[in-house]
């Protein structure tokens, strides 16, 4: 959760954000296309109130980036997709368990269409509540 402003009583999320983190997944709807991996862009912005870390200037008290990039390259190691919104959805979850931020958005980019810089997909996942 983050904190509220005052003046217009809405939300303050603070941003981590990873960008175009290169890595090589098997992705691919035909078997095919799965047989060796794939150049992806994963850009991720993982949102959290980073006030704790910003005072004590604590590392600890805020989601490691450098974590986060590691567990994303570890994830396509020993998993393959048939589609970029499967990996999406996984990293996301991943994100979500393992580093607790209020919420995610994972944007997977595939370079597959010799005419278009890049295909995508952009998802955003929050924190499912904690039942009382």
């Amino acid at each position: 959760m983050g904190r509220l402003d005052e003046a217009s009583h809405t939300e303050i999320m603070d941003q981590i954000q990873i960008q175009d983190l290169e890595v090589s997944f098997r992705v691919g709807v035909t078997n095919n296309e799965r047989v060796r991996p794939q150049r992806l862009a994963i850009s991720v912005i993982m949102e959290l109130d980073a006030t704790a870390a910003a005072q004590s200037d604590d590392v600890t008290k805020t989601v490691d980036y450098y974590f986060v990039s590691r567990r994303i390259q570890a994830l396509g190691e020993r998993k393959n997709w048939k589609l970029i919104e499967t990996i999406a959805v996984d990293i996301a979850e991943l994100i979500l368990g393992e580093f607790k931020p209020s919420a995610v958005t994972v944007e997977v980019k595939k370079f597959v269409i010799p005419e278009a810089r890049w295909v995508s997909i952009k998802i955003r996942r929050e924190q499912k509540p904690v039942a009382a």
